[in-house]
């Protein structure tokens, strides 16, 4: 068996579906699928028996412990000479494994990772999530799947590990939230080959609403903390770019609140029967730097609107990448600082997390 595609799932028996519905497509045959349920309460066991005639699935059952060690779950009960690890919000095209195939055989490496798209039939919001999480305008493009200068830390969405690697290392770690970058930073340390696969890429659903991608880029701002503590040297300047967004929003806000105050006194003092022109030009000063704060919001919403709609052929979409992408941007800033401000100021040492109860949702 050449390749293993270990799935983790929590109460999502209807992504697992369209999943494994497009694993009978895949022109490549030699692989397995192991599905492990992570403790849900809805479980997918019908779903993948439906499969059981057309592909080799294993499924198993566990009490949650996050996905990092139920993707070890399915990794211990697996057989594939290649572990490839797969989100159960993913669907593959008809030559994902084919590509897998073809690009190792070109480029040699002990781990890979493949980029993400947004598939035609997905929502509006999920297109608009899709766009914030790889712009240039938000995330840099470091997750839109382009070669980078330096090395390339593959995601679990898409992620494959020759298994006498995965063995070496003792594959994911306890961490709840940033584990697939904490073992992709552990495989690069360790001496190993790492590749992006351009042509490996998967439709990815992401989140399906704004709050849960809240609550997605939270952890992800306080998991680059974490990692940072736990791999010195790891973070660049990108990484902190949400941060001083947030910051400067925040300072925008304030100036337009000034501003607000100063046209609001100033008109009260215009009323008046004296200091009426002192008052008009405290109101036109204050209007000034609530003007002066909007626009830089503005002209960053309107980049985003502009590239957004262009990329996508949506107005729509184009409309919602602008909630979406200040969603991502100052969730993960705030994150991002919180947790910074916790363990590199206040000095805590345990890893944080947030929404735990929720962590799936």
């Amino acid at each position: 068996m050449k390749y293993s595609l270990i799935i983790p799932v929590y109460n999502r028996p209807d992504e697992v579906n369209e999943l494994l519905a497009s694993l009978c497509g895949q022109t490549l045959t030699d692989f397995e699928v192991v599905v492990v349920e992570d403790g849900s309460s809805v479980p997918c066991r019908d779903v993948a028996e439906h499969y059981a005639d057309r592909l080799t699935v294993k499924y198993y059952t566990k009490p949650n412990s996050g996905p990092g060690q139920t993707r070890n779950y399915g990794a211990e009960r697996s057989e594939g000479e290649w572990l490839i690890v797969l989100d159960s919000d993913v669907v593959l095209p008809q030559g994902y494994l084919q590509a897998v195939d073809d690009e190792l055989q070109n480029r040699p490496c002990d781990a890979f990772g493949g980029p993400d798209r947004a598939h035609p039939s997905f929502s509006p919001v999920q297109k608009a999530i899709n766009y914030s999480m790889t712009s240039f305008f938000t995330t840099g493009g470091i997750r839109g799947g382009k070669a980078k200068l330096d090395k390339f830390y593959p995601r679990s969405f898409n992620m494959g590990i020759r298994r006498r690697v995965y063995q070496q290392l003792g594959g994911f770690s306890h961490m709840r939230f940033g584990e697939d970058i904490d073992f992709s930073y552990r495989i690069v340390e360790a001496g190993f080959e790492t590749a992006l696969l351009p042509k490996a890429w998967v439709w990815h659903k992401r989140r399906t609403d704004f709050r849960k991608f809240f609550r997605q880029v939270f952890n992800s701002g306080i998991a680059r903390i974490n990692l940072e503590k736990r791999h010195p040297g790891s973070m660049k300047l990108v990484h902190m770019l949400p941060a001083v967004f947030t910051v400067g929003v925040g300072v925008l806000a304030l100036v337009f609140l000034a501003g607000l105050v100063l046209a609001g006194v100033g008109l009260c003092a215009g009323y008046g029967s004296t200091g009426c022109n002192m008052g008009l030009v405290v109101a036109y000063g204050g209007v000034a730097l609530m003007v002066l704060a909007l626009l830089p919001l503005l002209l960053y919403s309107l980049i985003i609107f502009v590239d957004s709609s262009w990329r996508n052929h949506s107005l729509r979409v184009g409309l919602l990448s602008v909630p979406a992408s200040f969603i991502q941007l100052m969730g993960y800033g705030m994150g991002f600082l919180k947790a910074w401000w916790l363990r590199s100021i206040c000095g805590r040492d345990e890893e944080l997390q947030a929404f735990r109860k929720t962590f799936y949702k």
